[in-house]
């Protein structure tokens, strides 16, 4: 097995960094790291840099930039300093995110809650009391995937997809939540909804969110989830640094 982080071709313009062969926390928060400063290097020739659960891909341009330079500066970079411990010592943005549970909002809350033998109310308090982190974002424009919760929380995905959701509907499985972008069908059990828009075309970083940001999402009444939804984030405010 190769060591970690690893290099490797993806095709005949483009590049992987693995920094794990599954998911792993800090791993994720070392590639989070590694690409905000790849990018931030703004090297001639590289066009897209995309990070994933345990990777990142880096796809270049072969008439601006020769592969084995390329590489070069992707070795460089990652000898540059401890990812792994460089991503332990950064304090991310951290979203506060009005969402409100169960009902028509989250159908499928009791069944979840169920599944980890707590009664609603406790899942509740224990999901809306839950950090979690954007691991990665894709499936559609701006939906992050977001973990890590808690163990027991490693519930299935169904068996049948539920045929819709709504956008701003907050899903729960595998450990994770994922925040949907958009209405769309899911194999996700759908116990909570907010107003928060993750894709704003409109505006200079149409994506609201970026990996390694963290969010809560505290649990609020349907009263007050309702005089949210005009708001330009469905009431999610922003902390710059997440130390709280």
């Amino acid at each position: 097995m190769a060591m970690m982080p690893h290099i490797a071709p993806i095709g005949t313009e483009g590049y992987l960094v693995r920094f794990a062969d599954r998911l792993d926390d800090v791993a994720n928060k070392a590639l989070v790291g590694f690409a905000a400063a790849l990018e931030a290097e703004a090297v001639v020739g590289i066009a897209e840099i995309s990070t994933a659960l345990a990777s990142v891909f880096v796809r270049f341009d072969v008439g601006q930039i020769a592969r084995a330079d390329l590489v070069a500066r992707l070795e460089a970079l990652l000898a540059s300093r401890d990812w792994l411990v460089a991503a332990e010592s950064g304090a991310a943005r951290l979203w506060r995110v009005p969402t409100l549970y169960g009902g028509a909002a989250g159908p499928q809350l009791g069944e979840v809650a169920n599944l980890v033998g707590v009664s609603e109310e406790a899942a509740v308090r224990e999901l809306s009391a839950a950090r979690v982190r954007v691991l990665a974002i894709g499936f559609a424009p701006g939906q992050p995937y977001l973990g890590m919760l808690p163990e027991r929380w490693d519930v299935p995905r169904q068996t049948e997809l539920s045929p819709r959701v709504p956008q701003g509907a907050l899903v729960l499985a595998v450990r994770q939540f994922n925040l949907f972008a958009n209405e769309t069908p899911t194999g996700w059990r759908h116990i909570a909804t907010t107003h928060m828009k993750l894709f704003r075309p409109d505006v200079a970083q149409p994506f609201t969110l970026r990996p390694g940001d963290e969010l809560i999402f505290p649990a609020v009444s349907e009263h007050d989830w309702a005089a949210l939804e005009t708001d330009p984030l469905g009431g999610a405010r922003l902390e710059e640094r997440g130390d709280a």
